[in-house]
């Protein structure tokens, strides 16, 4: 089992910057994907960005390439969301999620572990 916690969210203006942070608990963290999501009022949770195990692999969804990326730091049992030119279509509350294996790293159903959360608001 692995617990998260998230930080590092906040209110920020359009075209700034956050960078959100996940630590996980645990001697096992290299052993386990990791994946950020949001989820924004009235919508589904929504994949952000994942990482293997290494972190020399990653994904993202087409609305933040370019602008976000994952990293992890498995001495730190920590994976990193460094967000730049953020608007206010990043609003959400962005969580963190970690499982061994994954059929499909889009499908938050698919991911077993989850932090409870950070909320980042970017306004206009």
């Amino acid at each position: 089992q692995v617990q998260l916690v998230e930080s590092g969210g906040g209110l920020v203006q359009a075209g700034g910057s956050l960078r959100l942070s996940c630590q996980a608990s645990g001697r096992t963290f290299s052993s386990y994907l990791m994946a950020w999501f949001r989820q924004a009022p009235g919508k589904e949770r929504e994949f952000v960005a994942r990482i293997n195990w290494s972190g020399n692999n990653t994904g993202y969804v087409d609305s933040v390439k370019g602008r976000f990326t994952i990293s992890r730091d498995n001495a730190k049992n920590t994976v990193y969301l460094q967000m730049n030119s953020l608007g206010p279509d990043d609003t959400a509350v962005y969580y963190c999620a970690a499982d061994y294996k994954v059929h499909m790293y889009s499908d938050y159903e698919a991911w077993g572990y989850w932090g409870q959360g950070t909320q980042v608001t970017v306004s206009s």
